[in-house]
């Protein structure tokens, strides 16, 4: 995917995330704003990667890994799977290709990973 379609994208995913959820920006003010953005670009750092590599099983595994240290942090497994769904929605206006494809489908399997770690730890509570 061309860069800056990918900035175009985190830019979008950005604001809209901060326009859902405006005690985002009370609670960590334009750094956290920021360090959105920075985690935007992980993630499609990351799905690139899994891409390059033909390895979905590395994506979900970053965003469990990932979801384990947000979640220790006082975030919530929500926020990162409504991101991945943002993503997606996101990718899916590119143009078809096999990566574009390839995002959809890992972003996918992550979100029903977390929703698994999510419900079997509300089961051991």
């Amino acid at each position: 995917m061309k860069q800056s379609n990918v900035e175009r994208m985190i830019d979008e995913i950005t604001e809209g995330i901060y326009q859902d959820y405006p005690e985002l920006l009370e609670r960590y003010g334009e750094r956290g704003r920021e360090k959105c953005r920075e985690d935007n670009q992980h993630h499609f750092h990351q799905l690139h990667t899994a891409y390059k590599m033909k390895n979905d099983q590395f994506f979900i595994d970053y965003a469990n890994w990932l979801n384990g240290v947000l979640t220790s942090r006082g975030m919530k497994s929500e926020h990162l799977i409504d991101n991945f769904n943002r993503i997606k929605k996101s990718v899916w206006k590119e143009e078809q290709s096999d990566e574009q494809e390839a995002y959809i489908h890992m972003l996918q399997k992550a979100n029903e990973s977390l929703s698994k770690e999510k419900a079997t730890i509300s089961q051991q509570k």
